[in-house]
């Protein structure tokens, strides 16, 4: 059993961006690729949570969103219910910028961690669920979350023991300024 796993969301319906986000072009090939091989170089593994029928061609592993439809809360139940790693890197695909030496940072953060969840929290005091280290402890409780059908991330964390990792613990990787970014827009490819 490997000690850690990587899972991208690939599952949301990118409403606001107008296409798929996971399959849009980025440097060449698929997003959601570009971002699952960062993964998986830091992880080890990255499977994709999100249809099968629609991202199986892209060469990863993967699993269905365990409730369809409700969001990455329930991506991120799926990952956590799929793996036997202790830690379970989980990020969306919507964000290009992430660096394999940011997150294994993360990684490194948990595996020395007694928590539930690494969570990085961007310069803007904004939390970062969706580029977050989770122990397989914290599954029943997002279970339970989605069960009350919580949508929001933030609020299906509640109860669990959180490490907070603040810009000035990751400040070294001169990344602050872009890691975070994800697509929202069509104007947001502009942001490279």
């Amino acid at each position: 059993m490997a000690e850690t796993a990587g899972y991208v969301l690939v599952g949301g319906k990118s409403s606001r961006f107008g296409q798929d986000k996971a399959l849009l072009e980025w440097q060449g090939r698929p997003l959601s690729a570009h971002v699952a091989q960062t993964v998986q170089s830091a992880a080890g593994s990255a499977t994709l949570v999100g249809s099968i029928e629609k991202y199986q061609h892209l060469g990863y592993r993967v699993i269905p969103d365990s409730v369809d439809g409700f969001g990455p809360l329930a991506g991120l139940l799926a990952a956590l219910d799929d793996s036997t790693s202790e830690w379970n890197l989980v990020v969306a695909c919507d964000m290009p910028y992430l660096a394999e030496e940011f997150l294994n940072f993360l990684l490194a953060e948990a595996r020395a961690s007694i928590a539930d969840v690494v969570l990085p929290i961007a310069a803007d005091g904004m939390p970062q669920p969706l580029c977050a280290v989770y122990s397989l402890r914290a599954r029943d409780r997002i279970r339970q979350a989605v069960e009350r059908g919580t949508h929001k991330m933030t609020r299906g964390l509640e109860g669990l023991k959180i490490t907070q990792l603040l810009p000035e613990q990751y400040q070294k990787f001169n990344l602050e300024e872009k890691l975070f970014t994800n697509l929202n827009l069509p104007q947001d490819l502009g942001v490279a």
